[in-house]
């Protein structure tokens, strides 16, 4: 079967695209990836396996994807780039990432293909909190009750759906109606090779050894819940006098990070680091004693859980997460960190010093988390019900 992903972005890098089709290669299908191009790059090109098809856009055509669901530009747009690339590159099934791009998709599928709508977060409601939609012109022009209108269209109109956690599954069953047997769990799981193929950089090793290193790793959003580890900090500081909280990461309101840890004077307890090489994450987890998720809870956060809690489980690192539903269930069931109540800095500090007075509890925890990776929960286990999805698809 020849599989054509549609991704309204570049490529590389995204770990899930990427992780899916060169799983589907590896078990025998053609994966043909349309994708956007801003600049220079090959037009067309073998990647790891994968056929990637560059289109050509622009800031105006991106800013406008913003508006997909407000006024049809977008849509116009990008219909008739993909029915060329269906057309040209005999596609036989359509894997469509996200929402965003969808109903383009949808439009250009003059054949009947057998359509697979790929939901790789909860995006109406992730949308509410994007800077930009809470303030002139986006608040007024963005609606994400619209974006969960068609969300919940498209659902219904693929042919199959996957997602990334039991609970989205369950979410989106409850809210839509479609049939349990529609939707396919792919969880967000990481390569073995993060794990067992890594190099150390001893600089950052170094940087830390003498520290009690509490680690986040990935986006740092204010939904993500730092401000509540910045708070937990000025909690801590006399109690644990070696420490450090390491962020590894950015977003457009790292100023609002930054403010608080002036605030707090605790420049000196506090490891701003931007954003890194994924290369450089084992170092930084293998540096640090206990490792982060404090999301704020919302119905996004409820059914989703990040690839860094696989991330740093994997390397045997007890977590401490927020109670925000998914990864509070995942982390009771596998019983390999803590869970603190979402911004409550008090808590969290308190789950912290648990940690740090009991070491032979973090090291049970983070071999637990290890042993759930290394047997249940890679993405070599993981991707198989993709693969099975594919190989149950009938083509007229």
């Amino acid at each position: 079967m020849r599989i054509g992903m549609i991704l309204d972005k570049t490529f590389p890098p995204d770990p899930r695209v990427e992780n899916e089709a060169i799983s589907l290669v590896k078990n025998g299908f053609e994966v043909y990836l349309f994708c956007l191009s801003y600049g220079n790059e090959q037009k067309e090109e073998i990647y790891k396996g994968i056929h990637i098809i560059r289109f050509s856009s622009n800031k105006l055509i991106y800013k406008l994807s913003a508006l997909a669901y407000t006024v049809p530009f977008y849509t116009w747009i990008m219909t008739p780039k993909i029915r060329l690339f269906i057309k040209k590159y005999t596609i036989e099934s359509v894997h469509i990432h996200d929402i965003q791009i969808a109903e383009s998709v949808f439009r250009a599928n003059k054949q009947k293909l057998p359509i697979v709508l790929d939901l790789h977060d909860n995006i109406p409601e992730i949308m509410k909190f994007y800077p930009h939609l809470q303030k002139f012109p986006g608040k007024q022009l963005i609606s994400p009750k619209n974006w969960k209108k068609k969300e919940e269209l498209f659902i219904r109109k693929a042919t199959k759906v996957c997602t990334v956690s039991q609970e989205f599954i369950n979410e989106v069953v409850k809210r839509t109606k479609i049939n349990r047997e529609k939707i396919t769990l792919v969880p967000n799981t990481i390569l073995k090779s993060f794990y067992t193929d890594y190099s150390f950089d001893n600089s950052i090793l170094e940087k830390y050894k003498n520290k009690f290193v509490i680690l986040y790793l990935g986006d740092t959003g204010l939904r993500r819940g730092l401000l509540t580890a910045i708070d937990s900090v000025s909690l801590l500081k006399n109690e644990i006098p070696e420490l450090k909280l390491v962020i590894v990461g950015k977003n457009t309101t790292d100023k609002v990070l930054i403010n608080r840890i002036k605030e707090l004077n605790i420049l000196k307890f506090v490891d701003l680091e931007g954003w890194q090489d994924v290369g450089l994450f084992p170092s930084y987890i293998l540096s640090s004693k206990v490792c982060i998720s404090p999301l704020y809870r919302n119905i996004q956060h409820d059914v989703a859980y990040a690839n860094k809690l696989f991330q740093y489980m994997s390397f045997a690192k007890p977590v401490l997460v927020s109670n925000a539903t998914a990864q509070k269930n995942l982390i009771e069931k596998t019983n390999s960190g803590l869970v603190h109540n979402e911004k409550d800095a008090a808590d969290f500090a308190s789950k912290v010093l648990t940690l740090y007075r009991d070491e032979n509890l973090r090291n049970k925890l983070g071999e637990n988390g290890k042993r759930f990776v290394e047997e249940e929960f890679h993405w070599e286990i993981t991707s198989k019900k993709l693969i099975n999805l594919y190989r149950s698809l009938k083509i007229n």
